[in-house]
């Protein structure tokens, strides 16, 4: 069931330390994974220092692009969640990607992750609607 879900565009959680162990080279001195979430090839990991994205690439997925998005640039968190039918939660993040985030130009962008039906996505998506609201405070203050 968990290849199907993957293979329909839905993370799945994994451990933190499975993450630790295959994506460990990834990780800043002292930063420590808080959880994470994979598809068939592509995973995502919440650290305490940032989201990191890794986009597996061409048939064999050896190419790999990595993105990684500092916490205190997301500003907010959308959430929708499933249906009836083959309806998926939504978690959307919008985050700034200008260097300096007080910046007259301010440059932003946004990210969606899909999950299945069955899985709660209200407890990530609490904790990063906090993380946002207090961000949005803290650049504004």
């Amino acid at each position: 069931m968990a290849l199907f879900s993957g293979l329909l565009g839905n993370y799945t959680e994994v451990s933190p330390g499975e993450l630790e162990q295959k994506y460990g080279a990834y990780l800043m001195p002292g930063e420590s994974v808080q959880t994470g979430f994979k598809l068939v090839r592509d995973t995502f990991i919440l650290t305490d220092k940032r989201l990191i994205l890794f986009d597996h690439q061409g048939v064999t997925g050896k190419k790999t692009r990595v993105v990684s998005i500092d916490l205190d640039s997301i500003y907010d968190v959308t959430m929708e969640t499933a249906g009836t039918g083959f309806d998926d939660s939504e978690l959307t993040i919008h985050y700034i990607t200008s260097p300096y985030y007080r910046a007259n130009h301010l440059q932003t962008a946004s990210y969606k992750f899909e999950f299945a039906k069955k899985f709660n996505i209200q407890p990530l998506y609490v904790a990063l609607v906090s993380l946002a609201y207090e961000n949005k405070r803290r650049i504004n203050g």
